[in-house]
C-alpha cells in the first residue's frame, strides 16, 4: 500500500482548493505552512526517582481568523509532520464551521499507558511550563486529543494559572465541569457528526437504517448512542476497536455494548455478536459508516470493497487521497473530517465564551447552538459541491481555504 505523509496530504488539499479559488502564489505559500512551530525538551521525574526526557511540540498553523485552537496528543508514535497536518486541518475545521478561531495542535512523544498518574501529572505540568509563553486566551487555546482527557486539562490549567498568578479558565477547554467546563462537551464530536449525517440523509434521501462504527472509543460509543436518538432509527450491525471486531446483522444492543466496553476495555467477546476481523467492519453493507479510529484507515486497498452509502469521518484523516477518488466514483458520499468532527471544537468555543463571561448555559442551549452551527456548515459545503462540481472533501476545503485567505488579505498579510 502506498505510504502517505499526513502533512503532505494536508498541503496538497490546501493547494488544490487554492488553485480552484485562483489564489495568488504568496497566499498559497502562506496557507501551506505553519505560522509558528515550537519544540520542547521536557525532563520529568519518575516515581522511582529517575528522570526521563520527552520531546514535545506545539504548532500554530494559522491565526488570521482568531487565536489558534487545537488538542494536545500524548502518543508514542507522534511526529512533527502529523502535528503539522492536524494543525492545518484544525485551521480548516474552525473556518468551515465559521468560528472566530485559527488552528493549532500539540503533542508529546510518550506512551501514557506506561506512566503512573503522578508521572502523567508531572508530564502535563512540564508541557505547560514549556509552552506557557506561547499559549493563552488571545493566542492559542489547547484541548484534549488522543490519550489526553479533562483531568489532564485540569492539571494544565492549574499550572498555567500558577505561572500567570491569575484565574484563566478559558486557557484550555474540555475541562471538568467543576472548574469551568461546559455542558454538552462530552458528546460534542459525535453529536456534530450525527447532525451532519442527518443533513446528508435528508439531502440525498438516504434511510439510515443500518450503521457500523470503526473505532469504539469515546467518539464511536457516543455516535452509536446518538445515531438512534437523533435520527429516530437505525441498528448497529458492526463495531470494532484495536483488539477486534463484532458483527450481528440483526443488530447489536448499543447500550449493552458500551457498558461491556467500559467494563472490559474492549468489544472482544461481547456475547451479542460474532467475532470478525476488525478491518472487515469498514466493508459491511450498511447505510452509514463511521470511521472513528486513526489516520489512513480507508485506502485504495479497501475502498473498492466499501458499500456504505454515507461515510461520516469522526476520526482525523481516515481516508487517503486515492481512496477519496475511488469512493467518489462509486457514488459514496463522504462527510469529511473537517466538517464531520467539528462538533468538538465548536462546543470548545462555546466553553471559551462561557468562561469569558462566567455565564454558563444549560445543556439544551449548547445542543441547539451546536445543531445550528453544524447544519449551516453542512449546507454551505453542499452549495460548494454543487457550484464547483467537486467531491465533498475538496468542497469543504474550498470553504475553509476561502475564509482563511479572505482574513489574511483583509489583514494585509498577502
Amino acid at each position: 500500500m502506498k505510504s502517505y505523509n499526513s502533512f503532505q496530504v494536508a498541503q496538497q488539499q490546501v493547494r488544490k482548493a487554492a488553485a480552484i479559488l485562483d489564489l495568488g502564489l504568496s497566499t498559497i505559500d502562506l496557507l501551506s505552512w505553519p505560522q509558528r512551530e515550537f519544540s520542547f525538551t521536557l525532563p520529568v521525574r519518575m516515581d522511582d526517582g529517575s528522570a526521563r526526557v520527552f520531546q514535545a511540540y506545539r504548532i500554530q498553523f494559522n491565526t488570521a481568523r482568531g487565536p489558534a485552537k487545537g488538542g494536545i496528543r500524548f502518543h508514542q508514535d507522534e511526529t512533527v509532520d502529523t502535528i503539522r497536518a492536524l494543525a492545518c486541518w484544525m485551521a480548516l475545521k474552525t473556518a468551515v464551521v465559521d468560528l472566530p478561531l485559527g488552528g493549532g495542535k500539540g503533542g508529546v512523544i510518550c506512551d501514557p499507558r506506561s506512566l503512573s498518574e503522578r508521572e502523567l501529572e508531572r508530564l502535563s505540568r512540564a508541557y505547560i511550563r514549556a509552552c506557557a509563553p506561547y499559549i493563552g486566551i488571545g493566542k492559542d487555546i489547547p484541548a484534549p486529543d488522543v490519550y489526553t482527557n479533562p483531568q489532564i486539562m485540569a492539571w494544565m490549567m492549574d499550572e498555567y494559572e500558577t505561572i500567570a498568578q491569575r484565574h484563566h479558565p478559558g486557557v484550555l477547554t474540555d475541562k471538568p465541569m467543576q472548574i469551568g467546563g461546559t455542558e454538552g462537551r462530552r458528546d460534542a464530536t459525535a453529536r456534530g457528526g450525527v447532525i451532519a449525517v442527518r443533513e446528508a440523509c435528508n439531502a440525498l434521501q438516504v434511510d439510515p437504517e443500518t450503521f457500523a462504527i470503526q473505532g469504539f472509543g469515546n467518539a464511536g460509543q457516543r455516535a452509536a448512542l446518538l445515531h438512534q436518538e437523533l435520527l429516530g432509527c437505525g441498528k448497529l450491525v458492526g463495531a470494532c476497536d484495536s483488539k477486534g471486531g463484532l458483527y450481528n446483522p440483526a443488530g447489536i444492543d448499543v447500550k449493552d455494548l458500551v457498558t461491556y466496553k467500559l467494563t472490559t476495555g474492549s468489544v472482544v467477546n461481547f456475547p451479542g455478536a460474532r467475532a470478525v476481523p476488525r478491518d472487515s467492519i469498514l466493508e459491511l453493507d450498511v447505510d452509514i459508516l463511521y470511521p472513528a479510529a486513526l489516520e489512513n484507515s480507508i485506502s485504495q486497498l479497501n475502498a473498492k470493497n466499501i458499500k456504505a452509502r454515507i461515510i461520516c469521518e469522526l476520526a482525523n484523516g481516515p481516508t487517503t487521497p486515492d481512496a477519496d477518488l475511488l469512493l467518489d466514483k462509486k457514488g459514496i458520499h463522504v462527510i469529511p473530517d473537517i466538517l464531520a468532527s467539528a462538533g468538538g471544537v465548536t462546543v470548545s468555543y462555546f466553553e471559551m465564551v462561557q468562561d469569558g463571561t462566567l455565564d454558563f448555559w444549560e445543556e439544551h442551549v449548547v445542543h441547539e447552538r451546536l445543531d445550528k452551527k453544524l447544519t449551516k456548515a453542512y449546507r454551505t459545503v453542499q452549495e460548494a459541491i454543487r457550484e464547483k462540481k467537486v467531491h465533498p472533501r475538496l468542497a469543504a476545503t474550498i470553504v475553509g481555504v476561502a475564509r482563511i485567505a479572505e482574513a489574511c488579505e483583509l489583514r494585509g498579510w498577502v
